[in-house]
């Protein structure tokens, strides 16, 4: 008997979790190529107005 309460069992960790797509693995060894210090800046920046603006209410 488990000496957790039924209602605070989560089901969706019930079963383990399936293998990923094999489409998710990439092939070989190639690493993606690091972003250019104009690009990092740029994503930076997106980051940061994101972060001021408030969320849309759903």
């Amino acid at each position: 008997m488990s000496s957790t309460p039924q209602h605070d069992v989560d089901h969706a960790l019930a079963y383990p979790e399936p293998p990923a797509h094999p489409n998710w693995r990439r092939r070989g060894t190639t690493k993606p190529r690091p972003l250019a210090p104009d690009q990092q800046k740029h994503n930076r920046e997106v980051l940061a107005l994101a972060l001021s603006k408030p969320r849309a209410a759903a």
